[in-house]
């Protein structure tokens, strides 16, 4: 006899655990089930070297929207934020830096000593993109709209969202109808001359996509961040402990209201009779039985590896196998066995406060676009643009005394490559980073002690990313909003009755800010309310 639930979710990333708390929390009984042997997905801090733990994967929050860490009360489950003046480092070629802070007038400070007219721009734009965010922000809490058969409800937040639209004024409506479809290269070269301030901005915008800073729609990017944090670089709010704090305070809360997490059990497929879910089928041969099955793996594993064609229109399967989930981007972790001083950054006296926060590496325009170029046909960049964090400088308990660790994304390296494969190109990748640090930091070498190189093939096999793509599906302007993940299916529901979706393949898709698994959870509740199901 297969065992009886509620619901299960397939799936311990950060969505599923936002959405077992919402549901564990309306009176349901809650079973996540995560293949690996620890929850988190993507944000989890692991022991890669005897002594040495590093965010694996992700390494600073979304951040996490505000209403999830009230509702789930994660200071009390042991989240710890580490406070940081420092936002983003940026590193150019003749060992010059660009310190931005969290406060804007201190890097408007900063930015003068590149270019006086930057910084008077800069404090400008900031001010744009939270007016921006304020106006459609409150898109990201809210279910994307019926396109065939829309509901008062839908009709009203649309309504809402016109009049938000309508009060920023005929300049910024101009801005805001303009930047979406805009290469970000294009908006950032209309607000600033320095190399170095566009090259970082632009780089938000493109971080962990298949975009260069001249692709189409690459502002939309921007401007989907800056809803979450309008700063222009972002901020590097970090939990001490490493982002798998934050997700064991998530599993903590999903415990404490009633929900139940199986490590270790991986789900072999999801059970459908006559077009409704009806539960899941472990690799080892056990069923679970369930009123509701959540997934929060991306949709193409969920529909094509989980559910199977056969149970599937044809027609959605043909726009499911288009929907672009290719991932363009590697890990390099490092153990070190002191901090590494950067060229860059010994002028200022303030190299340790510095290292508290990212550091950007690709210090123009150019340099990013041509790093893009090498991924666009298929080999890894050979000058990649680097986001790096050294998260030990804050928090002395993930290396031995002493010692530090070094996490470092590297963009770009495709999933799929002309020449070769993953496993032959991991070690050459590894060196590629190492020498782009050595040109900022010269003697790094000489300080590791371990590399951990995690490439797009190791995403999708160890961590259950389609394709190696870190936000489940391209975050490109024909997969976002209405259209994530497919036009009709942007509403958490899918084709099958009973089977729902709550990851990052759905809206609003981007970082580690649970908003995907609140959203989906309220859609949820409300068919389950109503005693019907999707």
């Amino acid at each position: 006899m297969p065992t009886k639930r509620d619901a299960v979710i397939i799936g311990g990333g950060h969505n599923g655990l936002v959405t077992a708390f919402y549901l564990a929390k309306a009176g349901l009984k809650p079973l996540v089930l995560e293949r690996r042997s620890v929850v988190g997905g993507a944000a989890v801090t692991e022991e890669f070297h005897p002594g040495f733990k590093c965010p694996a994967l992700a390494h600073s929050t979304g951040p996490l929207r505000p209403e999830i860490v009230r509702d789930m009360q994660l200071e009390r489950h042991g989240l710890e934020m580490i406070p940081s003046a420092a936002s983003v480092t940026a590193l150019a070629d003749e060992g010059r830096g660009l310190a931005l802070s969290s406060d804007i007038t201190k890097s408007c400070s900063a930015i003068a000593a590149f270019s006086k007219r930057d910084a008077e721009k800069f404090a400008e734009f900031h001010r744009v993109l939270q007016r921006l965010a304020q106006a459609i922000g409150p898109l990201m809490n809210e279910t994307p709209p019926s396109i065939d058969e829309p509901s008062k409800s839908d009709l009203w937040n649309l309504l809402k969202t016109g009049r938000r639209v309508r009060g920023l004024g005929e300049r910024d409506m101009y801005r805001l109808m303009r930047w979406v479809p805009m290469p970000v290269a294009d908006l950032v070269g209309e607000w600033f001359e320095s190399e170095l301030l566009k090259a970082t901005i632009a780089a938000r915008a493109i971080f962990g996509t298949r975009l260069g800073p001249a692709s189409l729609g690459s502002s939309a990017v921007l401007l989907l961040r800056a809803t979450s944090d309008p700063h222009p670089t972002g901020s590097a709010p970090v939990p001490r402990g490493g982002v798998g704090a934050l997700t064991q305070a998530l599993a903590a809360a999903a415990i404490a209201a009633g929900a139940e997490i199986r490590t270790g059990t991986q789900v072999a497929s999801i059970a459908v009779k006559d077009g409704e879910a009806r539960g899941v089928v472990l690799a080892s041969g056990e069923e679970i039985s369930a009123a509701l099955v959540i997934s929060n793996a991306d949709p193409r594993r969920t529909f094509l590896g989980l559910v199977g064609p056969l149970h599937l229109d044809p027609s959605f399967v043909v726009k499911l196998r288009n929907y672009r989930c290719t991932g363009c981007v590697a890990k390099v972790n490092l153990a070190l066995s002191g901090l590494p001083a950067f060229t860059a950054l010994k002028p200022s006296g303030n190299g340790d406060a510095a290292l508290s926060g990212r550091i950007h590496i690709g210090p123009t325009l150019e340099y990013l676009e041509r790093a893009f170029d090498d991924a666009k046909y298929g080999a890894p960049s050979r000058q990649p643009m680097l986001e790096v964090s050294i998260p030990s400088v804050a928090d002395s308990s993930l290396a031995p005394a002493g010692k530090h660790v070094m996490s470092v994304y590297v963009q770009f390296a495709p999933y799929k490559l002309k020449s070769g494969d993953w496993n032959s190109q991991r070690e050459a990748l590894g060196d590629t980073v190492v020498q782009t640090l050595a040109k900022h930091a010269p003697h790094i070498s000489s300080l590791i002690l371990h590399r951990q190189v995690i490439t797009p093939l190791d995403l999708e096999e160890t961590y259950g990313l389609s394709g190696g793509h870190i936000f489940h599906g391209e975050l490109s302007l024909d997969q976002l909003f209405t259209m994530r993940p497919l036009l009709g299916w942007a509403r958490y529901r899918t084709p099958i009755t009973g089977l729902y979706l709550c990851g990052s393949g759905t809206h609003p898709g981007d970082g580690l800010t649970g908003a995907s698994g609140r959203n989906a959870a309220r859609e949820i509740l409300k068919d389950w309310k109503s005693g019907k199901r999707s």
